[in-house]
């Protein structure tokens, strides 16, 4: 989620221990701090009904939508609306990202993380924020930890950056996520506008209500971990954004990724070259409940580490959003208030990951007559 202004810093929770510095010492057991309890530790069987190809997300090709001729776009499209309300998931093929671009910042990224601790500590993430390196959304001392390092960042607009946190070493990291975040934000515009289409609604619908957009990244690394039965690399979650982008790791990293479709966690096998996306609350939201975001999780390898950069693209903080006119009728009551887009920011950045309970902010209370 991108970083919001004015954010009321939580408990100061002190020294957190660094995963990757835990996992040079080869720990047999887990520090309680990372121990989840009982009901959220991560079911590991690969056995489970949600390894089969039956439960695997849908793969859009976006060549199809930009290039192809109107039976293919229209197919595509079809296929684009049937994941945003049956998954709220998909993967996208052909989306004009140059490999190497994908490698580049892959490349950096790894480079950033394998730099000794105290180089990394130069660009410490601070309590009450969310940008730098280290653990955010910890308000508590008592908080289960992720088995997770990560560096997230402000991109655009620039005044949400902060460039003390954007690491000199490796010297080319700066340039290269310029690049990258640029490309995405192109992608982004262009999924918006057929996701708009996929709705019956004019394809500028939600780039031109975004105004100033909102993207921000945020690289992880999950290194090893000897009980990846009691750990998890990311807490269950939705993601406050209107659209997120994920670049899992390279071939050989561990499959992380994990959505809940039916009440199932459902691994995200990687496919090459392709990206993730995401529906967040804020196209939830925008189309009355039609296209949903979705829960989802990382989960830990114990013996494989995992990288993943992921961007997230919102609308910009002084929009005022709500469920759009044309979707909201008497079958299709309408299921959330508005609200000003900074305001829910900060309500997103200022509570811990608890599934998607932070869009209880933007629901309609019904009360159940008792009469």
């Amino acid at each position: 989620m991108a970083p919001a202004p004015n954010i009321n810093p939580p408990i100061n929770v002190g020294h957190i221990d660094d995963v990757q510095e835990l996992r040079k010492t080869k720990p047999i057991t887990v520090p309680e701090r990372y121990v989840r309890d009982m009901a959220q530790r991560p079911t590991l069987a690969t056995s489970s009904p949600c390894s089969s190809s039956a439960m695997s997300i849908p793969v859009i090709d976006l060549s199809e939508l930009v290039e192809g001729g109107e039976d293919e776009v229209q197919r595509e499209v079809l296929k684009l609306a049937s994941s945003c309300e049956e998954w709220g998931f998909f993967q996208v093929i052909n989306h004009g990202i140059d490999k190497e671009l994908l490698e580049s910042i892959e490349k950096v990224t790894t480079e950033f993380f394998m730099l000794p601790l105290e180089e990394k500590q130069k660009y410490p993430m601070a309590p009450g924020t969310i940008q730098g390196y280290g653990h955010a959304f910890v308000f508590s001392e008592d908080q289960k930890l992720d088995w997770c390092n990560m560096l997230a960042l402000g991109v655009e607009p620039h005044c949400i950056r902060n460039p003390k946190l954007w690491p000199t070493n490796p010297p080319e990291f700066r340039e290269t996520l310029e690049t990258y975040s640029t490309s995405i934000r192109k992608l982004c515009q262009t999924l918006l506008r057929f996701i708009a289409l996929s709705l019956g609604l004019n394809q500028d619908r939600f780039n031109e209500m975004f105004g100033v957009t909102v993207q921000a990244v945020r690289m992880n690394y999950y290194p090893p971990c000897s009980r990846p039965d009691l750990v998890l690399g990311l807490s269950p979650h939705s993601d406050g954004s209107a659209l997120t982008v994920l670049q899992q790791g390279a071939a050989g990293s561990s499959v992380g990724l994990q959505i809940l479709k039916d009440n199932i966690w459902v691994p995200v096998q990687p496919l090459e070259n392709a990206l993730v996306i995401n529906i967040g609350d804020t196209i939830e939201v925008l189309t009355n409940g039609k296209y949903k975001s979705v829960e989802h999780r990382a989960v830990t390898h114990k013996e494989k580490d995992r990288l993943s950069i992921v961007t997230f693209y919102a609308p910009g903080y002084e929009i005022e959003l709500g469920p759009l006119p044309e979707l909201v009728d008497k079958n299709h009551p309408c299921m959330y208030r508005r609200y000003n887009h900074g305001e829910y920011s900060r309500h997103y950045v200022t509570n811990k990951l608890q599934g998607k309970k932070t869009l209880d902010f933007a629901k309609i209370q019904t009360q159940v007559s008792t009469n």
